[in-house]
Order: structure tokens, then C-alpha cells, then sequence
């Protein structure tokens, strides 16, 4: 018979529960803002974002799906509903027949530009609003903690 699990004390559980109910409700939030406000989801504009801020505006698919931590065959069916909507294209790399690069496009990049003046705004609004310049600095050392424990 398997031992008694150790359970969370009371002051754990409520954090955690409120963790699990943020993980859900703040992605929910800003895809929300940003589908009413430019017709993208969450998932369109964090590609944007890597592509943006890649050289020449483009990645290998791998090197983008380790920068959206997603599984490959998830990123290269989003990117192919993006390619349809003239957002991103796809081009062969040339020095491996094999690979491909996804490309931000000129239409991509206006909406991305678009975008990102109220995604920032709902992001300080939603994530960062009302903690003090303190309990924000806070914030980051405690979640880059969490996200080490997870590496």
C-alpha cells in the first residue's frame, strides 16, 4: 500500500490554487484583448514577438518552437494557419533540404506594430497593476526561482 501522500498545508494550497486559477484566467485575459483589438490570439502574437526579434526577422522552426515552448508538430500547425493569413511565411533553408524557415512578413510585422501598444497596456494593467516597483522586482526573482526549479 502506497504511504500517505504528504498534502499542502493550508497557506500552500491556497497559493497553488491561486496559481492554477491565474495560469488560466491571465492567458484567457490577454488573448481576449488582443483577439477584440486586432484579430490575433495570444499563441499568433508570441510568434510575432520571436520573429521580430530575430535576425533578418526569421527562425528555423525548431529554434521557434523552443522559443514559444511548444512541441514542433503543435508550432508547425499554427504557423501554417498563420501563413494563411499572410502573418508569417514559410521558406526552404537551403544549406539543409530538410529544414525550413518561418519569416515574419510585411503584413506580420503591421500587425504585430498594431498590436502591441494595448497588449503592453493590458499586460501592466493585468499582471503588474497595483504591486508596488518593489513587489514586482520581487515577483521576478520568485517566479525566475520556480522556473529554474523546472530546468
Amino acid at each position: 500500500m502506497p504511504p500517505d501522500p504528504q498534502w499542502l498545508e493550508a497557506r500552500d494550497l491556497d497559493t497553488w490554487r491561486c496559481w492554477l486559477r491565474l495560469a488560466a484566467d491571465l492567458p484567457a485575459a490577454l488573448h481576449r484583448q488582443l483577439a477584440e483589438d486586432c484579430g490575433i490570439s495570444l499563441q499568433d502574437y508570441d510568434v510575432l514577438v520571436q520573429l521580430s526579434e530575430a535576425p533578418g526577422g526569421r527562425l528555423r522552426i525548431s529554434a521557434l518552437a523552443e522559443a514559444v515552448h511548444w512541441e514542433r508538430s503543435r508550432l508547425s500547425h499554427h504557423v501554417t494557419r498563420m501563413v494563411e493569413r499572410q502573418l508569417v511565411s514559410r521558406e526552404s533553408c537551403e544549406a539543409d533540404g530538410r529544414g525550413s524557415f518561418v519569416v515574419l512578413t510585411g503584413h506580420g510585422a503591421a500587425v504585430l506594430t498594431a498590436a502591441a501598444p494595448g497588449h503592453v497596456a493590458a499586460v501592466r494593467a493585468l499582471f503588474f497593476g497595483g504591486l508596488s516597483p518593489k513587489e514586482r522586482r520581487a515577483l521576478g526573482e520568485l517566479l525566475a526561482k520556480v522556473e529554474a526549479q523546472l530546468r
